[in-house]
């Protein structure tokens, strides 16, 4: 089948960006796989939404792993073992209601045409995941880095960690973290820090302070399945320091 024009300017706008650094790209995931993990127990069921090259995917210790992207690269950048849903993420999701413990994405919400495309998104995490499952986003903070953001010329939605945390909220799910800091903004540039640089800064939250531009917000789908609207801020590392 022949790629559409949106694929192959997805396969050509990654290849230019990311194509010459994905060893050290994967090295520094399966870092970020491992602090993630304290979310995702080993026999869960994971879904990596917006998956690009599987740097996440392909490191998490998981028992059922998907992996969704519209970019045709993701064929042959998943695992042997890692089911890839090549589609629009704004389409129906081939999964049943409840089937996933979590869903995973970094970096790629911002991506979507506009915030209705995101509430779908969202609403389609929350029918997949079982209650009690988690929806983990990490991506560029706008209140962290207003001109650089604009950099990227795939970048169409503005969002902070609060901004997040409420869509999430209007769409069911209970926020349980929202962190305005987080990780550095890109990995595009040409540096490659040495990758225990990495893990001095993920046990230091103090250094995310400094050095944090992108957000990440932890929330869960209810126990009991029913909407909830009130935000819970039970971990909030500088939600407002930006």
């Amino acid at each position: 089948m022949s790629e559409t024009p949106n694929e192959i300017e997805l396969r050509r706008i990654y290849g230019n960006r990311f194509g010459g650094k994905a060893a050290y790209r994967m090295a520094v995931w399966s870092i970020l796989a491992e602090y993630f993990s304290r979310w995702i127990p080993p026999s869960s069921t994971v879904l990596d939404l917006g998956a690009g090259y599987c740097e996440f995917v392909n490191n998490v210790a998981a028992q059922k792993r998907f992996a969704m992207d519209l970019n045709p690269e993701i064929h042959h950048r998943a695992d042997a073992d890692v089911t890839v849903l090549h589609q629009n993420c704004c389409d129906a999701w081939p999964l049943d209601d409840g089937a996933v413990d979590a869903v995973f994405t970094s970096n790629f919400l911002e991506h979507l045409p506009g915030k209705s495309e995101v509430q779908k998104v969202l609403l389609q995490a929350f029918r997949v995941l079982r209650p009690g499952g988690c929806f983990i986003a990490v991506g560029p903070n706008i209140k962290c880095v207003p001109g650089a953001y604009w950099d990227f010329f795939d970048h169409y939605v503005e969002l902070t960690e609060l901004s997040l945390a409420e869509a999430l909220s209007m769409c069911g799910y209970r926020i349980e973290a929202r962190i305005a800091r987080f990780l550095p903004y890109t990995m595009s540039d040409n540096r490659q820090y040495p990758l225990w640089t990495l893990r001095t800064y993920l046990a230091v939250p103090l250094l995310w302070r400094a050095f944090g531009k992108q957000f990440l917000v932890i929330s869960r789908k209810p126990c009991d399945s029913q909407k909830e609207t009130k935000i819970q801020r039970d971990t909030d590392y500088g939600a407002n320091s930006c």
